[in-house]
């Protein structure tokens, strides 16, 4: 793995930022955590798709720019850096184009590739079910192939941008009879069908970012089936492994870390800056340590997707430790920031723009998302050390 970056991905790079600036000094948006996830601005996402920025790795013959999964990196990173709300474009651009790349027919990328790429197709994931998350191989959603369509029943939960996507890549069952890895298929359906109605979940922040979402006797037309019918669950395990590998693993919450580091260095006790504090400077250096090592885990699972192949076990690796990274971040946080770090962004004393404490309510569930750390640590195990299941 080479390091260093090229000339043309340093100017891609300083474009980005450059943009992201000029953003900010029109106060456009405001920072924030978890914005990939939870800030909606189809305004934002139609500057970016100007810009060139979704689909950037994509075939040219589809509005892509046929550039590599790094450069990709260096946008999604100053994304992050900068909490900018991304939300709508994430998922589509970070797996489910890729997915109708791999998986999709000829029509299919040419009706919803260009689509994505220009800012106007908002797709969420029809993963996970109250009764099947890590073992997503249990899911009950059903797809019983009819003369003309496929009838769906069945309930999706956390789906991201539940309220605002116009498609959702929903997983569900086609064969009643298979091993339960064998009778899983893939669709990609408009959220306007009739028989699909939504729900907001609000989240223990306060936020509502996810939703239920409910198929009752959907028609779901025959041309929304991705790939082959009962093969979707081996779709999920390669567009899981692309969305375990970015950095939205590591910088989720990175504008509190860069709110934190101007706040030990710009508040004083004693005299002297908190970053003279020995737990201070221990906590901090250690975070800076951790931060650096998970960017190049990142980085690292980027080069082996410009490889060719899936990034199942550094993706895997990255996750682990970007997440438990974040939960770290957090923790820190709120022991130096202290009965200021639990007030919120409303509160005229809130430390860093309150943004403590939603980080630490949000950042347990980091560790569960796109797979627990058990079960990603068992991939580890098994896949990239070889032992035995």
């Amino acid at each position: 793995m080479d390091f260093s970056f090229t000339p043309e991905q340093e100017a891609l790079r300083n474009d980005v930022r450059t943009f992201l600036e000029q953003e900010l000094r029109e106060k456009r948006w405001k920072p924030a955590c978890d914005a990939w996830i939870q800030g909606f601005d189809p305004d934002f996402t139609t500057r970016v798709a100007a810009r060139g920025w979704i689909g950037l790795t994509w075939p040219k013959e589809y509005g892509g720019h046929e550039r590599s999964f790094v450069d990709r990196l260096i946008v999604t990173e100053e994304m992050l850096r900068y909490g900018a709300p991304a939300a709508l474009h994430w998922f589509a651009d970070r797996q489910i184009g890729g997915g109708i790349l791999r998986y999709g027919n000829e029509e299919q990328r040419r009706e919803f590739l260009p689509r994505i790429i220009r800012g106007e197709l908002y797709v969420g994931l029809g993963m996970s079910e109250p009764e099947a998350g890590s073992d997503l191989a249990s899911l009950s959603t059903k797809a019983e192939e009819q003369d003309d369509c496929f009838l769906v029943n069945g309930q999706k939960t956390w789906t991201s941008g539940g309220s605002f996507i116009n498609y959702i890549d929903l997983f569900a069952r086609t064969d009643f009879t298979a091993p339960k890895h064998k009778g899983i298929s893939e669709f990609l359906v408009p959220m306007n069908l009739p028989g699909i109605s939504r729900v907001p979940m609000v989240d223990i922040t306060g936020t509502e970012a996810w939703n239920d979402v409910f198929f009752d006797n959907v028609r779901v037309p025959k041309d929304c089936l991705i790939g082959e019918r009962n093969k979707g669950f081996y779709h999920v395990v390669e567009e899981l492994a692309y969305e375990r590998g970015g950095m939205e693993r590591l910088m989720g919450n990175y504008p509190l870390y860069d709110g934190l580091r101007r706040f030990v260095a710009q508040t004083f006790k004693d005299g002297k800056p908190l970053s003279h504090e020995p737990r201070v400077r221990t906590l901090m250096a250690e975070l800076e340590v951790e931060f650096e090592v998970g960017r190049l885990l990142m980085y690292k699972a980027a080069s082996v997707m410009d490889e060719g192949r899936p990034p199942t076990v550094e993706a895997s690796t990255s996750k682990v430790f970007g997440t438990t990274f974040e939960q770290r971040l957090a923790n820190a946080a709120m022991e130096i920031l202290g009965p200021y770090g639990g007030l919120s962004a409303s509160s005229p004393h809130a430390a860093v723009d309150g943004l403590a404490v939603h980080s630490y309510l949000a950042s347990k569930g980091y560790s569960l998302q796109a797979g627990s750390t058990e079960v990603l640590k068992g991939i580890i195990a098994t896949r990239g050390l070889g032992l035995p299941s």
